[in-house]
C-alpha cells in the first residue's frame, strides 16, 4: 500500500521524537544516585543496596549556600537616621547656655518618644566697682542664681517643642550701695534735700544706703516655653543646638531701699537731722518723700509679672549603661 509522502514525515517525526523521550526516561534512572536516607536526612549514604529517589528539585551537590548579605556600602546612605521609638531613661544630654537667667547648664533625659524631662540651673555675678554720677558714688551688683526644671513636649515627632516647667529656686536681684558726697543736693519726689557734711562733734555722716531690686517676688515661678530643636535628638546623634523662647511668671520686681546718715534740708545745713530720729521733722520729711516715691515706682512696675526666658543651648547626648 502506497503511503503519501507527508504521512510518511509525519509518522517520522512522531516516531523520532518517542524514541528521543525513552532515552532519556532512562538515561535519568541510570543516573540517579543509590543513597540511603531517612525523611529528615540522617542516615549513611553511599553504602550497597541503598537508594532513595531524589525530587527533580533537589541539589545533588549539596545545600543551596546561604544569602549574601548585601555589603555595607549598598546600604543607603542616612546622614540621619531616625528612630522614632526612645525608650524611658534610654539617653541623657547635657548641655550649656546663655540666657538672661545667665549662663546656664542643663541635663535632659528621654521620658519616652515625645517628651523630655530637664534640670536646669543658672548663674551670674558681676560688680561693676565705682560708678560716681552726680554726687553718688554706686557700687552696683548683679547677681543670679536659679534652678528650674520643666518637661518637654514635641508633637507628632516634630523638631517644634512645647515646655511647661517651674522655677523653684530664684535669687537673681540687682543690688546698690551708694554713699552720698558731703554738701551733695538731690530732688526726691519733688523736694530738694542736701547729704549733711561729717561732723564729729554731733556725730553726722552723709547720707549712704543700699537698693534692692528683686526679680523674684513669686516663688516658685511657672514657666512656659516654646522652640526650634530636640535637646535629645531622636536619632543616633550626638550633638543638638536647641533654642527656647518663654517666660516665667515671678510677679512684679521688689524694689527696697534702706538709707543711713543725715539729710539737711538747706545748703547751709542748717536744719539737718539724722533719718534713723523718727520724730524730726527733717527725718519725717525725707522719709515721707521716700515712700512716696517708692510706691509710684512699685506701681509702674506692677505691671511687669514676668520675666523673659531665651536661649540657644548646645548639648551633648548619650546613651544610658542601663
Amino acid at each position: 500500500m502506497k503511503i503519501p509522502l507527508f504521512r510518511a514525515v509525519a509518522f517520522s517525526s512522531v516516531a523520532v521524537f518517542l524514541l528521543s523521550c525513552a532515552v532519556s526516561g532512562r538515561g535519568q534512572s541510570q543516573l540517579a544516585p543509590r543513597i540511603s536516607a531517612s525523611e529528615n536526612g540522617a542516615g549513611d549514604a553511599g553504602r550497597d543496596g541503598d537508594s532513595f529517589s531524589v525530587s527533580p528539585h533537589s541539589n545533588f551537590y549539596g545545600p543551596m549556600p546561604a544569602a549574601v548579605p548585601p555589603s555595607p556600602r549598598e546600604k543607603p546612605v542616612e546622614p540621619y537616621p531616625t528612630n522614632f521609638y526612645q525608650a524611658p531613661w534610654s539617653r541623657i544630654g547635657i548641655g550649656a547656655d546663655v540666657s538672661p537667667l545667665g549662663i546656664g547648664i542643663k541635663s535632659a533625659i528621654v521620658l519616652n518618644t515625645y517628651m523630655d524631662a530637664r534640670l536646669m540651673g543658672n548663674f551670674f555675678n558681676y560688680n561693676n566697682g565705682r560708678i560716681e554720677t552726680q554726687g553718688f558714688n554706686v557700687y552696683a551688683k548683679i547677681h543670679m542664681e536659679s534652678m528650674a526644671a520643666a518637661v518637654d513636649v514635641y508633637p507628632w515627632h516634630s523638631v517644634w517643642r512645647l515646655s511647661v516647667g517651674t522655677l523653684f529656686e530664684n535669687s537673681n536681684q540687682l543690688s546698690a550701695r551708694f554713699v552720698t558726697a558731703p554738701g551733695t543736693g538731690f530732688t526726691l519726689n519733688g523736694q530738694t534735700f542736701y547729704a549733711a557734711n561729717a561732723n564729729a562733734a554731733t556725730g553726722a555722716t552723709p547720707l549712704n544706703g543700699n537698693v534692692l531690686f528683686g526679680l523674684n517676688r513669686i516663688k516658685p515661678a511657672l514657666t512656659l516655653s516654646g522652640g526650634f530643636g530636640q535637646f535629645i535628638p531622636r536619632s543616633q546623634r550626638h550633638w543638638s543646638f536647641p533654642s527656647e523662647f518663654g517666660v516665667a511668671f515671678t510677679g512684679s520686681p521688689i524694689v527696697q531701699v534702706n538709707t543711713a546718715g543725715w539729710v539737711c534740708t538747706d545748703k547751709a545745713q542748717t536744719t539737718c537731722s539724722h533719718l534713723g530720729d523718727a520724730g524730726n521733722p527733717v527725718a519725717i520729711q525725707f522719709n515721707d518723700a521716700l515712700q512716696t516715691k517708692l510706691a509710684k515706682v512699685r506701681k509702674s512696675l506692677g505691671a511687669v509679672q514676668i520675666y523673659p526666658i531665651f536661649s540657644y543651648s548646645v548639648v551633648y547626648s548619650f546613651n544610658t549603661p542601663w
